[in-house]
């Protein structure tokens, strides 16, 4: 089958269009017509408004993942970026679909469980409000402009991702030179709830909304066991062998990190995969220990 995927050179759409095409899927990625796309197939310019897909081969899938980094001091115009990046490329993306002979099947698109905003120690699955700040309120909008795909019959999977974990990008990397140096330490109180999942499993997560026709709407891409900071500090620490003793205080993250530290690092999202688990998802990581030391070699 024919999948089409947005933001393919990404952690997460790098490993997808691997696995993909390791089964025999031809993976289609959409490319931006500003950097010099000469090979065809479908391009986009999101700043034109301009897309252009293959309309020769039929689509069954859509997977997308496009956009800007959220991990950087949020200024106004850094915040226009990641808003418009995702809502008006999504607009975009179904815009190109509408004009599509035959829509595709379906569209797995990426959210985030900032959707919930800080909400404590609460157990929060799909059916769960919306919270307050940025990142929340980029979420709804960037669901809600996936709605035109879903009038033309497309079914729509919105997956809000937890911290994605990888040595090979996002925050675990980051993180690993400071606490392999044994300088890491829980951020603020450590009593934030981080919902995680492992790579692996966030690619088999996509590969599953692609294939199960029961999921559709919301569905939280994390792992059943969320933890909070301190534990997810101390198990990386014993897995790096390595002391966790230097903390992070609040004030320095929010003085060096501002609202994008706030919403991120120190917000607690305690979110529970309620769709995938009745769904039968079988998660290949879902302990934090057992994740890490697959992904470090430990």
């Amino acid at each position: 089958m024919n999948v089409l995927v947005t933001g393919a050179s990404g952690l997460i759409g790098s490993a997808l269009c691997e696995s993909l095409a390791a089964s025999g899927q031809r993976v289609l990625q959409l490319r931006r017509s500003s950097a010099g796309n000469t090979a065809g197939g479908p391009v986009w310019d999101q700043k034109a408004g301009h897309i252009e897909l293959n309309d020769t081969e039929p689509l069954y899938a859509v997977v997308h993942l496009a956009g800007a980094p959220i991990a950087r001091r949020w200024t106004d115009d850094v915040k226009r970026q990641i808003r418009d990046s995702r809502v008006n490329g999504t607009s975009l993306l179904c815009a190109g679909l509408a004009l599509l002979a035959q829509p595709p099947q379906v569209m797995v698109c990426a959210s985030a469980i900032g959707y919930y905003g800080d909400c404590g120690d609460e157990w929060l699955a799909e059916h769960n409000a919306p919270g307050a700040g940025f990142l929340a309120e980029v979420c709804q909008e960037w669901e809600a402009a996936a709605a035109p795909a879903a009038a033309l019959g497309i079914r729509v999977v919105h997956l809000r991702f937890g911290i994605v974990l990888s040595d090979k990008g996002g925050a675990l990397r980051a993180m690993l030179p400071v606490f392999k140096l044994g300088l890491g330490g829980r951020v603020g109180d450590g009593q934030s709830w981080w919902s995680w999942i492992a790579l692996d499993d966030a690619v088999g997560v996509i590969r599953h909304a692609l294939e199960d026709d029961s999921l559709h709407g919301p569905v939280n891409a994390v792992s059943p066991k969320t933890v909070t900071n301190a534990e997810f500090t101390k198990t990386l620490g014993r897995v790096l062998y390595r002391p966790t003793i230097l903390p992070v205080p609040r004030f320095a993250i929010e003085k060096l990190l501002g609202e994008m530290g706030r919403e991120t690092l120190l917000a607690s999202s305690r979110v529970l995969p309620a769709k995938l688990e009745e769904s039968g998802f079988q998660f290949r990581f879902p302990d934090l220990e057992l994740a890490l030391r697959y992904l470090l070699g430990r």
